[in-house]
């Protein structure tokens, strides 16, 4: 294995298609939206930012069972595109609840027609303990996804856990570099940073994404592709986290957010919420498409 968001345009949809055509039917388009049915809806919010730029195409679902189903399909849909297109299908993970979200990709019909063979994986951050420890996002995803998937284990790039925090993040940006050299990886002709085909990010109650948390000094690094925190208010401490000028160089990013725990968060970056300071969510703009993948107690504020 190689180491190394107010005022929101709404149109809102009826989620009330076979599961494996969601997104490919037409909506049938509701007159009002209403509390008694924003929750067996599937939302399409559109709005512009404080810097212009659209808020993304934002779902939001009833249940867990159809949220994954919505996900796998765009997954899977964007994979056959791309690798259409190209020989490589570069895919990052985030840790935390993210692969319960991906548990219908690995189940047939997708399983069976994704060309896992071009696939190239990555993670956003990383702790910087051993694979096989319970921390690690690494075991995470080979215990929920990597073990149930035929990529081929020279595509999957961990990091080296031998090295400490900041050699671990050094070891990482060399290897993409490296793999932007052999053509594995593009680079965005608007920014200059590695751009990839899909970010797949969760989002932590306090709003964070990745290892990138509300007022740490980390949210203005403007020139590493890969970093590292050794003091993570959340443990463990040590971590490596790609920073923002990657996140938002991407073609596609997904935020696939569930739990109550995350309603407010999600309120200020997509509704008229207020914090004190801007959230790390808040910051997530990428050059590429933006999605958003909702459970109802996420949206509950919305």
């Amino acid at each position: 294995m190689a180491s190394f968001a107010s005022g929101l345009n709404a149109s809102i949809v009826l989620a009330r298609r076979h599961p494996l055509s969601v997104g490919r039917s037409p909506p049938f388009t509701l007159p009002a939206f209403n509390h008694r049915t924003k929750y067996q809806l599937s939302c399409r919010l559109k709005s512009d930012m404080t810097t212009g730029k659209s808020k993304g195409d934002v779902k939001v679902f009833d249940s867990n069972e159809n949220l994954s189903l919505s996900l796998a399909n765009y997954i899977s849909d964007l994979s056959a595109k791309v690798t259409a297109e190209k020989s490589t299908f570069t895919v990052v993970f985030s840790g935390g609840s993210l692969f319960k979200s991906l548990s219908k990709l690995v189940e047939a019909p997708y399983v069976d027609s994704i060309d896992w063979s071009k696939w190239n994986v990555f993670w956003l951050d990383e702790r910087v303990v051993p694979k096989d420890h319970p921390d690690s996002n690494y075991l995470l995803a080979y215990d929920n996804f990597l073990s149930k998937v035929s990529i081929p284990p020279g595509n999957v790039y961990a990091i080296n856990d031998a090295l400490s925090a900041e050699g671990a993040a050094d070891d990482y940006e060399t290897c993409l570099k490296h793999l932007v050299n052999t053509g594995t990886l593009s680079i965005s002709e608007a920014s200059g940073f590695p751009k990839f085909d899909l970010m797949l990010i969760g989002m932590g109650p306090d709003g964070h994404v990745a290892s990138l948390f509300p007022g740490h000094p980390l949210l203005q690094e403007s020139t590493k592709w890969v970093t590292y925190i050794k003091d993570s208010p959340k443990p463990p401490p040590e971590r490596i986290t790609f920073t923002f000028p990657v996140i938002n160089s991407s073609a596609h990013v997904a935020l696939v957010i569930t739990g109550s725990n995350k309603a407010h968060p999600v309120h200020v970056a997509l509704g008229d919420g207020q914090n004190s300071g801007t959230l790390p969510i808040q910051m997530v703009s990428p050059e590429g498409k933006l999605s958003w993948f909702l459970d109802k107690e996420a949206a509950s504020k919305l």
